[in-house]
């Protein structure tokens, strides 16, 4: 059974293994530090490790195939073969080449942030593996999703984006079980657009897909609370992931695990008291 199927709440650890990357680029590009960092997560309540070679922070630049290759797959294999069995590892990548050998070396899920648009292959590769596989919402591209993005109503123009993208992938033969959807907190919104998609979350879920939601240190955050750095913002963070239960939510993408673990348990607690 997929780890999708399962009751309650899942945390997705990032692990982004680039030097760039807009909160912990740098920490954890070279294998041992990556997989020490796995295994944290994991200790610390991660239900899948989402592991990406490429930076989708804003005005990033892209990473070719052969370098996001060369960064995951070895850390890919290196968790799969120390991992807990209930314990799946997603790629982050909008490439096929990228997905496939990452799949190949151990990983089961597919996290798409262009949500097929960049590569529209990817798409037939995940109906072929049968595995789950993650669409988000971006105006735009990294390089260009913050100058000025605009919506006419933020809320219905995404999720008719995302309900085209999910007919898309029934028509390619990717199981309506296997399809995840993501709103792409940050990706091309300004505060106010994500701060509306927050408080309407549920509209995303009534579509009976699973949702993911990735807030993890983001910038608009960072425009209500009085912080210095990203990394300050983990209240802020799990402030929205107890949210996010409530709205019925699956899978919270996050950087500090522990904290959004304790916050979704308690969230999902409360939801069926």
């Amino acid at each position: 059974m997929s780890i999708l199927h399962s009751d309650g709440p899942l945390i997705m650890g990032i692990l982004n293994v680039t030097p760039d990357s807009f909160s912990d680029g740098g920490q954890f590009n070279n294998i041992e530090a990556a997989i020490n960092h796995g295994k944290q997560m994991i200790d610390e309540g991660a239900n899948i490790i989402d592991i990406g070679g490429e930076s989708t922070r804003p005005g990033s630049e892209r990473v070719s195939v052969e370098e996001q290759i060369e960064r995951v797959v070895h850390i890919i294999k290196a968790i799969s073969e120390t991992k807990p069995e209930h314990v799946e590892i997603s790629v982050d990548t909008t490439r096929t080449k990228v997905a496939e050998a990452a799949l190949n070396s151990g990983a089961s899920i597919v996290n798409d942030v262009s949500g097929g648009n960049d590569d529209p292959e990817i798409v037939d590769l995940c109906a072929d593996k049968k595995c789950p596989y993650i669409i988000m919402h971006m105006l735009g591209s990294p390089e260009t999703m913050q100058s000025n993005p605009v919506y006419n109503d933020v809320v219905s123009e995404i999720k008719i984006f995302l309900e085209t993208r999910i007919e898309n992938c029934i028509n390619a033969g990717i199981d309506k079980n296997n399809i995840i959807i993501d709103p792409g907190i940050g990706f091309g919104k300004t505060r106010e657009h994500n701060l509306t998609l927050l408080n309407n979350l549920e509209s995303f879920v009534d579509t009976g897909h699973s949702v993911l939601l990735g807030t993890s240190r983001k910038r608009f955050m960072g425009s209500i609370c009085p912080v210095n750095t990203a990394d300050e913002l983990i209240g802020a963070t799990a402030a929205t992931t107890a949210l996010g239960v409530n709205a019925g939510v699956k899978i919270f993408r996050v950087h500090d695990v522990k904290p959004n673990r304790q916050a979704a348990d308690v969230a999902w607690a409360i939801l069926n008291s």
